[in-house]
Parts: C-alpha cells; structure tokens; sequence
C-alpha cells in the first residue's frame, strides 16, 4: 500500500519507542513504575460520576449531539470562565465543546494555514502542536525555551522571513514539558505581537489549577474569594487579550478534574476562530456522548474542593520527589506549577535523553520520558510524572540512584 506523505514527519515517536521499552522490562520481570505518561492516576469526584451514571438510563442521551444540543455545558463552561478570570463570554459564539484538548490543538491549524504557511511552535512543546501542523501541510518554526530565559522564548529572535510566512502562534503555560508559568506582562507582549504580524495566538491551558503558589496554600485560600484564588491560578490569554482579538484557548478537564478518560475540553475565544473550528469539528465528529458533557456541567457547577484537594496531592508529591533527587545528588529545580518535574541530566546522558530513559526502564523499571520527545530543545533534559504516591516516588528515586552508580 502507498499512503499519504502527511505521514512522514508522523513517523517519529519518541513515546513510542518508551512503549517498546516498558513492555520489554515488564517481559524481564522488571516492575516498573511508570513515571512517563501525564495521566492523573487521582479519580474523578463522585458528583461527577454520578451525573454520568445518571445519564445512562436516560434514553434520550443516547444519540448523536450536535452543537444546539450542548448549550448547557456551554453555559456551564462560560459562567466557569467568567467567575475565574472576570471575563465575560457569549456561550453562543464564543465556547466550542471539544473532545480534550488535543482536538482543538491538533485541528486548529486545518482551520488556519494553507501548505507552506509557518506556525511558530514552542520547543520543547507538546508533540500533538506539531502534530497538527503536519497534518495541515504547514511549516514548523520552533522557538527555543532555555532556562536562562525562564524557558520564555524570544519573539525578536524569529526571522523576518519566517514571519512574513507565518499564520499562527502556540503557547501553553504553565507549561508542559519545562513547568514553567508565563506571566501577564509576557502574554501582553504576545498578544501585541500577533496583532502586529497578523497571527492567530493560540493557548493550550490545560494546568490552569496545577499551580502550586508556596507562600499561600490553595487548600487555605477561603473558599469564595475570587480574587484570592485569581491570584494563586495562572494567567488566562485573555487577560492580555481581553477583547478576544486574535486568540482562542483550549481548556480540558483532564487535569484539573481527572478526566483524561472521558475526554473533554472546551475552546474559548474570538467568535471567527471559534467558527472555523467548528467547521473542521463538524467534518471529522458530532460531540461526546451528552451523559459525559452532564458529567462536566457538574464538574464546572459543582464544589470545586476537589480541584484544591489535587493540587495539594501534587505539591506533596512534587516535595517528596524533589527532595529525594536532591538527597542523592541530583539538584532539579522545585517545579511552580503542573504535574511533572523537569530535570537537566546528568553525565554521559547530557546529550543522549532516549538512552538515559531506555535504559533506565531497563535495568530498574522506572520510566520517564526523554526531553528529545518534546523537541530538540528539549534534549539533555527528562520529565518525570508525579503520578504515584511519595512512597512509590521514594522508590523511584532509590533506583535511579542504583542506576546512576
């Protein structure tokens, strides 16, 4: 069989070769621990499932959904919006339901480049950004995040050429892989950017809650005081765009509400961009079944306590897993925010991330992911989940230490 061309630049996959990998330790008896994948190990809160169970009997959910039927997830996700950031949006034109966000990053460019057109990408980045852009015939320009610029990248470093060809710009922060949070200075500066060089700025939010402010604990926040908690979350992009000009964002309810499972997300953003989207949405898909979008009204009405409770969960696993790479030696920086630790390798892997976490998983079962998976700015680094408990970390730890040795 012959197949398509788009398919080529799909072909490498660092995470799947991590795939390989694991299956082989566990074939050698290895029992590993899989610190590779950013899947919230935490369950979903009981009122949420409940909704969802509660659907099951009710026949008439059991259907197609097209986009009038959704209406009230996206009441639901636009009085969310408003009561966390103070930013009113219109349900109607301005909130598109989405199957995670990933549908939204990944099919966002079909809807705004033309072959040829560059997307100015972050690297290290998420793989399905690029992904997208692939798909939709577009160029890859990526912007380098280095440390020493608080892994930020530098608008004034991308070529004029580049930019004369280029339609959109992804950021997503805090961000995934380099835990990094942007704050509204920069995304002023973004949006300013963009409107002076006619780019779509598209933001992938999806650890929006996972932000861990050390000097005054989400969990002791009083309840009901918004502007508290505004201060404590990252910024939205539309705190720099507030007229919602030229960006859309993607929410999903994976991470804030252990929902990776189920599959659900939400744009947000300017009323034209909405409307392409939807468009290729309508091509490709109808919507989720209504009985998961009863499940995420619940989510984004209901107590928000469980979201503070994760937070904590995370702070104290990140803590304990910090700590323990510190006590034997391997000082990584205390991550601000998401679920992930972030960590520079150490001799002779400063170079080689694939062999470092390969044969890590080989010869003590644990498993993270290679920072080259996430661009080649991303090489010399790994990413490790926190999605065990801080016993199991601990555990960890004192492997790799063996390793290291």
């Amino acid at each position: 069989m012959q197949f398509a061309k788009r398919l080529d630049p799909l072909q490498f996959n660092v995470f799947a070769d991590m795939d390989r990998a694991k299956a082989q330790a566990r074939a050698a008896g290895q029992n590993v621990i899989d610190l590779s994948l950013g899947s919230s190990d935490l369950p979903a809160a009981a009122h949420i499932t409940d909704a969802i169970a509660h659907s099951l009997s009710d026949t008439s959910t059991h259907g197609y959904l097209l986009f009038n039927g959704t209406r009230d997830f996206r009441e639901a996700a636009a009085i969310w919006y408003e009561q966390k950031f103070g930013i009113a949006v219109n349900p109607e034109t301005e909130v598109l339901p989405l199957i995670g966000s990933q549908e939204g990053t990944a099919h966002m460019p079909l809807a705004v480049l033309n072959p040829g057109d560059f997307a100015l990408l972050l690297d290290p980045g998420y793989p399905s950004h690029a992904g997208g852009v692939h798909l939709a015939g577009g160029q890859i320009y990526p912007m380098p995040l280095l440390a020493e610029n608080a892994f930020l990248p530098i608008f004034e470093d991308i070529p004029i050429a580049v930019l004369a060809q280029s339609k959109m710009m992804v950021l997503s922060y805090p961000h995934n892989p380099t835990t990094a949070i942007a704050p509204v200075a920069f995304f002023e500066k973004a949006v300013a950017f963009c409107r002076e060089h006619q780019l779509v700025l598209v933001h992938d939010f999806p650890y929006v809650d996972l932000v861990f402010d050390d000097r005054n604990s989400l969990i002791e926040a009083e309840p009901g005081n918004e502007e508290e908690y505004r201060k404590l979350m990252a910024p939205s992009i539309f705190q720099a765009d507030r007229d919602k000009s030229v960006a859309i964002e993607f929410f999903t309810l994976s991470k804030s509400y252990s929902m990776g499972g189920f599959r659900v997300g939400y744009a947000i953003g300017n009323s034209e961009l909405i409307a392409a989207l939807r468009q290729v949405k309508a091509a490709v898909d109808f919507n989720q079944y209504r009985g998961i979008l009863n499940g995420a009204i619940a989510a984004l009405t209901g107590p928000q306590d469980t979201v503070r409770t994760s937070v904590e969960t995370f702070r104290k696993r990140r803590d304990a897993f910090v700590n323990a790479l510190q006590g034997i030696g391997w000082q990584v920086p205390v991550p601000p925010a998401t679920m992930y630790v972030w960590a520079k390798l150490p001799e002779p892997w400063t170079q080689d991330s694939v062999k470092f976490c390969t044969q890590l998983v080989q010869s003590t079962g644990v498993a993270a992911s290679p920072g080259a998976g996430f661009g080649k700015s991303g090489e010399g680094y790994v990413r490790f989940a926190l999605v065990e408990s801080p016993a199991i970390l601990e555990t960890a730890v004192r492997k790799i230490a063996e390793f290291l040795n």
